[in-house]
């Protein structure tokens, strides 16, 4: 026993909310996170803070001033230092007895196994632009029944999914398979997103979108709530809670409008719907300079 803590009463306030049942069971389940700078330290934080007792926790990367308008491990104490240190210390710093499995070289298709070896659910924290591994990551935890968490900080909003093996599956629902660039790839899995846009209603300065430069805005705000979302789902998924929004159903809840729209998207990326949108998108962006997706092919694969 860790000297001054104790499980019972540090986590005592969740009870009410969790039956007692269930905050035994947390102490044993292990939760998987790719991803530690923006969604991925809140999912960090919030899961914690909820009990979980185990994690594994993957990125390569280091904190740096840039993060520090929304990322929870960055501050001048931590520039330089890598973000899966900073994480494993923050959550031993919450729960002294939390087993943590630290994949400092991020994950690949090499160490996926490692990386998902005995999960009870992955939450997915990684850069908006790593689309790639995501498939073959999504592919696998169908095969092995892991059910999944994707929840993206959408301007002042999150938006989020759940894939299980009962779900659409990930590579049906956004089509990330069938982009030629990494431009087309990045509009598909934001339209699978967000498939309303919404948010598109207040930016303030659209020059801030590059998607060839690999930058997007964000808000501290969107993955603070990101967080949150991501915590009440984990809730339902890890003691059967009942009915849950499976992809191809989506929510995006957006503070700054006051709305919360929910989305089926039958046939995921090949809904008419979504292909017309992705259209609009690519026109959209054409005009505003941003990326002129045929021209810079050559640019976009080196």
């Amino acid at each position: 026993m860790i000297s001054g803590f104790d499980y019972n009463v540090a986590f005592s306030r969740n009870f009410g909310w969790l039956g007692k049942a269930e905050m035994d069971q947390l102490r044993h389940k292990k939760v998987a996170i790719a991803g530690l700078g923006g969604v991925g330290g809140q999912y960090c934080e919030v899961l914690a803070r909820l009990g979980v007792g185990h994690f594994h926790i993957a990125d390569m990367d280091h904190f740096a001033v840039e993060n520090f308008n929304r990322q929870a491990g960055a501050a001048m104490s931590t520039v330089g230092r890598r973000k899966s240190d900073v994480m494993r210390d923050r959550i031993l710093d919450i729960n002294p007895q939390a087993q943590i499995q630290v994949f400092d070289q991020g994950i690949s298709q090499s160490n996926l196994d490692a990386f998902l070896q005995g999960v009870d659910l992955y939450v997915d924290g990684l850069d908006f632009f790593v689309l790639d591994l995501r498939i073959p990551l999504f592919d696998r935890l169908r095969e092995l029944k892991i059910p999944a968490i994707t929840v993206a900080p959408i301007g002042m909003g999150a938006a989020s999914l759940v894939f299980t093996d009962k779900s659409m599956s990930f590579r049906d629902y956004f089509g990330l398979h069938t982009g030629k660039t990494l431009a087309e790839r990045a509009l598909l899995f934001l339209v699978g997103l967000s498939p309303t846009l919404i948010q598109q209603k207040y930016v303030a300065d659209r020059s801030a979108v590059d998607l060839v430069a690999q930058r997007v805005p964000s808000t501290p705000m969107g993955v603070f709530l990101c967080g949150g979302v991501a915590g009440a789902l984990a809730v339902k998924v890890l003691f059967d809670r009942g009915p849950l929004p499976l992809a191809p159903t989506s929510m995006h809840f957006d503070a700054y409008l006051g709305k919360l729209k929910k989305r089926t998207i039958w046939f995921g990326y090949r809904n008419p719907l979504q292909k017309l949108k992705l259209y609009i998108a690519k026109l959209f962006l054409k005009k505003t300079g941003d990326i002129s997706l045929q021209e810079r092919k050559d640019q976009d694969a080196a």
